[in-house]
């Protein structure tokens, strides 16, 4: 609880995205913090301190200021900014020997966003940056927001086609993966002017110095001009960046500013059960769904979302083999042991063309679409298998407008944090959901062509 003594800005905290900065009796800012939610967030400097320092500086806090920004990227920009400004004691103190994340703009034909730990940027190196933002106290955050607003933003990471290559002739450069993902402008084949894309990077540049609103005004008189000359293919590109730029979904980047409550650590409240096991929300969370109609055409579903937005490439299909008609526990079982005998062997018919020859990477979270009994299959194969990794389920009632988080008895903890991001949960089983249903129609439709 926040002692009565100290001074908050309009009285009282609220519970909105934002900046906080705690102040001591002489006015100076001696820590600068993110948040997604300010009322919770800086509460829990004082309930749970999450570092060494922390018990420290609160009994020398005496004001807490707050800025409010409408999303929580915007708060990690903010935060960013002030630190460099104030550079507070308890913000440099907290990284210990633990070096600052920083976003760097290279100077080059094709600028390209980089990030540079602060111990490999001294005064020379920055130098040959475009532009350098930062200090940024979370990696995964910043890396977080930059995949999320490369939407509005695409940038390359490739090299441009050298000259001989550039046209369609057959010799030409194929394409990089982003380019169809619409994340690349397609500067690896010569798809955009030097022109067109130094614009893109500007306004990325601008993004990160908090000029979201400028480029939003930038933006809607470009799209009404382009309108008016009939451009209308330029014009619904400008307004779908507008739309999302007024509406970032951005759950998964200022969920790190709790990154250390968003774990369950050994030895702080788990049974003996799980000892050992780490909860991050924000790692890689796997989601599991089965579907079948009336006991035929089974089949199941494996999505992978990772920073709280979904890695498709990572996803997983599967055709039930050992189970006769509808058993949901069952499939589950069965599915659950073939993907985790995958675990340290190379993925083999459900690794997606590009991933051959990868291992399967290990959850931080498995998310089932069901209730305590497919949660307990889980858990049995888990067991069985020798693998520490806590399971969750969701149920979603027979109108799918519930979302309950279920748990073992061996799991209340996990189930209190899994409640506070519920939304995302709930996020990751509907992509589950959609995928089944999938891969079902698809099944079901080539049995009733005959097809195998």
């Amino acid at each position: 609880m926040i002692p009565p003594s100290i001074k908050i800005k309009n009285k009282e905290l609220p519970d909105v995205p934002g900046v906080y900065l705690m102040k001591d009796k002489n006015g100076n800012v001696i820590y600068v913090g993110k948040a997604a939610s300010l009322k919770r967030r800086v509460k829990q400097h004082f309930d749970r301190p999450h570092g060494p320092h922390i018990p420290e500086m609160t009994k020398q806090v005496v004001e807490i200021d707050y800025i409010e920004k409408p999303t929580a990227l915007e708060a990690l920009i903010l935060e960013a900014n002030l630190i460099k400004h104030y550079w507070p004691k308890y913000n440099v103190l907290q990284k210990d020997n633990k070096s600052f994340m920083y976003l760097a703009i290279t100077d080059e034909e094709y600028p390209r966003p980089l990030l540079v730990r602060g111990t490999d940027l001294d005064d020379e190196t920055a130098k040959k940056y475009k532009v350098v933002f930062g200090p940024y106290t979370s990696s995964r955050s910043l890396k977080a927001a930059l995949d999320l607003v490369r939407k509005a933003f695409p940038w390359s990471q490739c090299a441009p086609p050298t000259p001989r290559l550039r046209g369609a002739g057959p010799g030409q450069k194929r394409a990089c993966f982003n380019v169809g993902l619409k994340l690349c402008p397609g500067v690896c084949i010569g798809g955009v002017d030097k022109k067109t894309y130094r614009k893109t990077i500007r306004d990325l540049i601008k993004f990160f110095e908090g000029k979201k609103e400028d480029i939003l005004k930038a933006y809607t008189r470009e799209m009404k001009k382009a309108s008016k000359e009939k451009r209308y293919e330029e014009a619904a590109s400008l307004r779908n960046k507008i739309y999302f730029l007024e509406h970032i979904q951005d759950v998964a980047v200022l969920k790190r500013e709790d990154e250390m409550l968003d774990r369950i650590r050994p030895g702080e409240g788990l049974p003996a059960g799980q000892a050992g096991m780490v909860v991050d929300l924000f790692g890689r969370i796997e989601g599991y769904d089965v579907s079948n109609i009336s006991g035929t055409s089974q089949v199941a579903s494996m999505v992978v979302f990772e920073s709280g937005a979904p890695a498709k490439a990572e996803y997983r299909k599967f055709k039930i083999k050992t189970v006769e008609g509808s058993n949901d526990v069952a499939s589950i079982r069965e599915v659950l042991m073939r993907r985790f005998r995958n675990h340290t062997s190379v993925a083999s018919a459900q690794t997606s063309r590009g991933n051959r020859g990868r291992a399967w990477a290990k959850p931080d979270l498995i998310l089932i679409d069901g209730g305590l009994p497919q949660v307990h299959a889980a858990e049995e194969v888990l067991h069985h298998l020798n693998f520490q990794i806590p399971v969750v389920g969701i149920a979603k009632g027979a109108q799918r407008k519930r979302n309950d988080i279920v748990c073992s008895r061996v799991s209340v903890e996990l189930c209190e944090l899994c409640r506070q991001y519920v939304d995302l949960l709930a996020q990751v089983r509907d992509e589950a959901h959609r995928f089944a249903i999938a891969y079902h129609r698809k099944v079901r439709g080539k049995k009733f062509l005959g097809k195998k």
